[in-house]
């Protein structure tokens, strides 16, 4: 059975100015010079809408008067439709700052109806805008449910509609003037008794159609159920840049957390649309323009291992944020996926493995990259070479570079070597024909002799052998040979 959500965005002309996260203010949205709507603060101020300018400064002075920005508006319901992307790819714009889901693929992903219902109404108000949600199915019928206002305590129950009949029976009672197309007929269909949708279908449908808008009848049919829906689904682009700009001056760089959420669940919609994992991204945070301009500020953050859960990629940005000192006020966010991979499906594993699986020792990485800094957290990228200074290289932990040799290779290449070798070989004394290091040294093993290195300057000779004090410390050195002098060195340590 279909199964549609609805989402209407009732405030969306102030919630493009001033989003859900952003500091409370006195606010009023002019279309034509005349209030369309305004912020709490405002309405308590006694701004109502229909006002005139002045009578809004009149009676509020201090109030912050702004007209509507309809490119902006537009911009935000794309933003919208990308990052609910994630939760189906059949996603829809309708009429009226409104959006229609078809989830009858994605319940049993996300735990069902409510679940789904519910995490998609937590993302719209992360991105900072109030959603009027309804369930039907039908694509009209939901969208005219999600347009109803009501009160808040019958709202879970009144909004959610699963069966035909039942949906039919709550649209019967809805006012007629929630059809944009009945609406320049709302005086004379009021004056023939028409109040509700239902006494709208009672009409002769031959005489409706000619005295009114043949759209009337069509939607009606579509909301019902007795017409197909066709739609054009949003389409999710081939590239992720994202732009904000923020409603105020943010001094403190944890404190873009709030606005970044944005961005990252638009990427996430992005990734999810196109099958993709994103393993580098890049957060540019946009100070002063003009005259007195700042370059931005690049906030580049390494996975370790390709990710796409919003969890994660929040926790590493949080983990930057917080250790960055702002040199000036950010007035805009960009977010740009500069490195991206194919979407792993979930390993098919049947027992877990030991100590955790990859991909938590992977985002382990990533945190405490995050936290301490790249540069600060490394791990093993070996090379194939004989020299040990240059097999035994290091890169860092989330850098996705794969510069090392197959194992088999490594095997061959490295015998019977320590893992910690000295940043500097160490001259060793030698005391009674054996090299000496806090005493006398007892070869074990040996000799790895290596000669190389002469096509990148001096040749490598040495002789490496694991050598053992009188502690029972075992140790790897080498002995140098250079024409007639040999010299012994220490070069790792056995733990």
């Amino acid at each position: 059975m279909a199964l549609w959500i609805g989402i209407h965005l009732p405030l969306l002309a102030l919630e493009t100015l001033r989003p859900r996260w952003s500091e409370p203010c006195m606010l009023a949205v002019l279309e034509h010079d005349q209030v369309l709507t305004m912020t709490a603060s405002a309405a308590a101020g006694g701004v109502r809408p229909g006002m005139r300018r002045g009578g809004v400064l009149a009676l509020t002075p201090q109030a912050l008067l702004c007209e509507r920005d309809l490119a902006r508006e537009q911009g935000a319901r794309d933003d919208i439709a990308l990052t609910l992307l994630q939760y189906t790819p059949e996603v829809a714009h309708a009429e009226e700052d409104s959006l229609l889901l078809d989830i009858s693929a994605s319940l049993s992903a996300f735990g069902g109806r409510l679940a789904l219902c519910r995490r998609i109404r937590e993302s719209i108000q992360a991105l900072g805008f109030t959603p009027q949600v309804s369930m039907a199915p039908t694509a009209q019928g939901a969208w005219l449910l999600a347009r109803h206002r009501r009160h808040a305590p019958d709202l879970a129950r009144q909004r959610r509609s699963l069966r035909l009949a039942s949906m039919q029976r709550r649209l019967d009672r809805l006012p007629f003037t929630l059809l944009p197309a009945a609406r320049p007929y709302q005086e004379w269909l009021a004056g023939i008794g028409c109040q509700t949708l239902a006494d709208l279908r009672k009409l002769p449908r031959a005489g409706l159609q000619r005295r009114s808008d043949k759209h009337i009848l069509e939607t009606l049919d579509r909301a019902y159920g007795t017409a197909p829906e066709m739609f054009e689904w949003v389409q999710a682009p081939q590239t992720f840049c994202a732009w904000l700009e923020l409603p105020d001056r943010i001094e403190h760089a944890e404190a873009v957390l709030f606005a970044a959420r944005r961005l990252i669940l638009q990427m996430i919609g992005w990734l999810v649309a196109q099958q993709l994992a994103v393993s580098r991204f890049l957060l540019s945070l946009e100070h002063e323009r003009g005259r007195q301009a700042i370059a931005p500020t690049p906030l580049e953050i390494s996975l370790a291992e390709p990710a796409w859960h919003e969890e994660h990629l929040l926790r590493l940005l949080k983990e930057r944020l917080g250790r960055l000192q702002l040199d000036a006020p950010v007035i805009a966010l960009r977010l740009q996926a500069s490195q991206v991979a194919a979407m792993l499906p979930p390993t098919a594993s049947l027992f877990p493995e030991p100590g955790g699986t990859p991909g938590a020792y992977a985002r382990l990485l990533e945190l405490l990259s995050a936290r301490l800094g790249s540069e600060n957290v490394l791990k093993p990228a070996a090379l194939a070479d004989h020299r040990p200074e240059i097999a035994n290289a290091w890169q860092a932990a989330t850098d996705n570079d794969r510069r090392q040799p197959p194992e088999e290779t490594l095997r061959r290449i490295q015998p019977q070597r320590p893992f910690w070798l000295l940043q500097q070989p160490l001259a060793l004394m030698f005391r009674k024909h054996r090299p000496f290091y806090g005493s006398p040294l007892r070869l074990l093993s040996g000799p790895e002799r290596i000669e190389c290195g002469w096509w990148d300057g001096p040749a490598t000779v040495r002789d490496y052998f694991v050598a053992e004090s009188e502690e029972a410390a075992c140790y790897w050195i080498y002995r140098e040979r250079s024409g007639d002098e040999i010299r012994w060195f220490l070069h790792g340590l056995f733990a």
